[in-house]
């Protein structure tokens, strides 16, 4: 734990010195959030038009609120407002892989791989430490947009949206599925990144996990599949489980000898 602690402490002081690292996390948080206010307060606003005049979003918003707590415009916006919370787990996604691509060619690039890998530290240790390294910083800008989010539902929405957010399936959405969305991408950019000479091979990779997510935010919005409590908890544990496996396989692929020796 000691060794994996002065990794860590290693990795987020050569963020510090790279910061521009998470600027597309930054960016993709931003418009994150642009998008789910323009889109459910700003627009009604600018047109005058209630969001309850479109029978598709009163059809479709009555999912998000079975029991029929709220009615109207304050129903479609909570409909609306879960749909982009789902954007939210774009961030630390994105982060993870702009971070774990450079994870081990950045430390070839910067000629400090091979110091690195002559030290006791394992195998795990190291992965660990790279995994964590990159997880914290890309789940703190995370928390601090959604912090942001609910900040702005709480003044713009109407009254009654915000209570009516606050159940299961947004904590498992915060809490398991984008945590662990985030993990298996940057344990499979990690794993790409220890066997590729570039970092842009790592990212593309990882962007595959992108694309079942943006699929799924798609389908929620026209109405055809909403995301029970129930099934948010199996993809959440689904995805832990895949990040295990992937964990397994990047130890028994990252050959150390191999690497130093293949990219001298």
């Amino acid at each position: 734990m000691t060794r994996t602690r002065t990794l860590v402490a290693k990795e987020w002081r050569d963020l510090r010195r790279n910061r521009g690292a998470l600027v597309p996390v930054a960016i993709v948080t931003v418009l994150a959030l642009l998008l789910a206010f323009a889109i459910t307060v700003g627009i009604p606003v600018i047109t005058g038009t209630p969001l309850s005049d479109d029978p598709g979003l009163e059809r479709i918003s009555a999912a998000a609120d079975p029991a029929g707590v709220l009615a109207g415009d304050a129903r479609i916006q909570l409909f609306l407002f879960q749909q982009f919370l789902l954007l939210f787990l774009l961030t630390p996604i994105t982060g993870a892989m702009a971070l774990a691509a450079h994870a081990i060619i950045g430390e070839k690039q910067a000629r400090t791989l091979e110091p690195l890998l002559a030290t006791p530290l394992t195998t795990r240790e190291l992965l660990v430490a790279k995994v964590i390294g990159a997880l914290v910083p890309a789940l703190a800008i995370s928390l601090a947009g959604l912090v942001l989010y609910f900040a702005g539902i709480a003044i713009l929405a109407a009254p009654g949206v915000l209570p009516a957010m606050a159940t299961a399936r947004t904590a498992l959405l915060v809490v398991l599925v984008g945590p662990a969305a985030a993990l298996v991408a940057l344990q499979l950019a990690l794993l790409i990144s220890s066997r590729a000479n570039d970092p842009r091979t790592a990212q593309q990779f990882g962007v595959l996990l992108i694309v079942p997510l943006a699929a799924v935010i798609v389908v929620q919005f026209s109405g055809s599949v909403w995301l029970s409590t129930q099934m948010l908890a199996a993809i959440g544990l689904g995805l832990l489980g895949l990040w295990l496996l992937l964990t397994l396989v990047s130890v028994a692929l990252f050959e150390r000898e191999t690497i130093l020796t293949r990219w001298r």
